[in-house]
């Protein structure tokens, strides 16, 4: 439902934001918020938590160029010019907002949202030339040869013509491209940081909102999917305590940031998260008694609006439009080494992710029925909790993938 919905429910008045707002930080939201906003709400609208806001309200902000952001309550217009590229615009305002906090000795909370790499991934000027040469990865999955084992909606695509396995790369180098932006961004913000004495105190992390096909299976460019290309995305955090070139094999999810931010910052969180704190893994500590299984859940698409009655502000992809039929709704079960996956046709896929990450072989024709329902009904249960019950359902031992 995006941000008309959200609002509807009230849901912007327990929010992270608010929770550290009432901590005692000082809050920016600098970036994309949420599809839809502001929708039918005044332009000027700042959600409650946030002291200093930047997000756009009108125009092409996925382009980069030619948008209007609402700036703690005033709309500012912004052309075309270089000076107007909507990366560095937004790096700028979060560098200030960094080096003003950290001058105030108030602590402080920054939300960056960048809308690279979405489409049409737009690049500043100066990277337009860079990477003429690069290519999409080609993993074993990509343009897949024998998919007479996946579901329909895969059993019909042809494969990959030479023309779609272009567009691939060119999408790609653009994408390349417009996170080189994001990447100065990064880097500044760290040197800010650490030019104001603040970096050995402040936690960063850096993540993204989906993953993306791009061939694999033989789709093009696009999300939705279970496959691991579409749900797996990158978490990357540094901070105090946390051990320089680490990692965990935790399962771990965007339902955790939340909780996480609000333990590290002392905060207290008005609605009992699904997710958990990741801090004790960021601490090097063991995860005791984590999760076993990640739910995945796609709900099936609402009627595509009427012809300029769409409010999201965020440009289709060309699969949105034909997305009911081309991406039905499935639920399912991400595990450390395998994955089950219903979709709302009853269709089953099931992959050893241990022996098959590429997810080649779909075994649900050698795995019982029983093994298949119990996991269809696990993963029904976590779709349907909330809380505390969420994080002892998803820890119980789970039956493993049979031999």
């Amino acid at each position: 439902g995006g941000f008309e919905r959200f609002d509807e429910l009230r849901h912007e008045e327990s929010t992270l934001a608010t929770a550290l707002h009432a901590a005692g930080y000082r809050t920016a939201l600098i970036g994309k918020y949420l599809n839809g906003y502001p929708g039918e709400k005044d332009p000027s609208h700042i959600p409650p938590g946030w002291d200093e806001w930047a997000s756009p309200v009108k125009g092409s902000a996925y382009a980069g160029y030619r948008y209007t952001l609402n700036e703690n309550g005033t709309a500012v217009k912004y052309g075309s010019g270089p000076d107007a590229f909507m990366m560095d615009v937004l790096a700028g305002k979060a560098l200030g907002f960094v080096r003003t906090a950290a001058a105030s000795g108030q602590p402080f909370f920054l939300y960056l949202g960048t809308y690279a790499p979405h489409k049409p991934a737009t690049s500043a000027r100066r990277h337009a030339g860079l990477f003429p040469d690069l290519r999409a990865p080609r993993p074993p999955s990509f343009d897949e040869s024998d998919v007479r084992d996946k579901p329909a909606r895969i059993r019909s695509l042809k494969r990959l013509t030479d023309g779609q396995i272009a567009t691939i790369d060119a999408l790609y180098r653009k994408q390349i491209r417009s996170l080189q932006a994001v990447d100065e961004a990064v880097a500044a913000l760290v040197k800010a940081l650490q030019e104001t004495g603040q970096l050995a105190n402040t936690y960063i992390l850096f993540t993204s909102d989906n993953g993306f096909h791009m061939g694999q299976h033989r789709l093009d460019p696009g999300k939705y999917t279970p496959y691991e290309s579409d749900i797996r995305v990158p978490l990357l955090v540094r901070g105090p305590g946390v051990p320089a070139g680490a990692t965990s094999s935790a399962l771990t999810s965007s339902v955790d940031l939340a909780p996480t931010i609000a333990a590290l910052a002392g905060a207290d969180l008005a609605v009992q998260p699904d997710g958990r704190s990741l801090a004790p893994l960021l601490q090097g500590q063991a995860p005791g008694a984590w999760r076993q299984v990640i739910l995945l859940e796609q709900f099936a698409f609402p009627p595509a609006p009427p012809k300029g009655g769409d409010k999201t502000l965020e440009p289709p992809d060309p699969q949105d439009e034909k997305a009911s039929a081309d991406y039905p709704a499935h639920v399912g079960l991400r595990a450390a080494d395998f994955k089950f996956v219903e979709h709302g046709t009853g269709e089953r896929e099931v992959y050893d992710l241990k022996k098959d990450p590429d997810e080649l072989v779909n075994l649900r024709s050698r795995i019982s029925r029983k093994w298949m329902n119990d996991l269809a009904a696990l993963a029904r249960s976590l779709s349907s909790c909330a809380g505390a019950a969420c994080r002892q359902i998803e820890a119980r031992p789970l039956p493993s993938l049979p031999e």
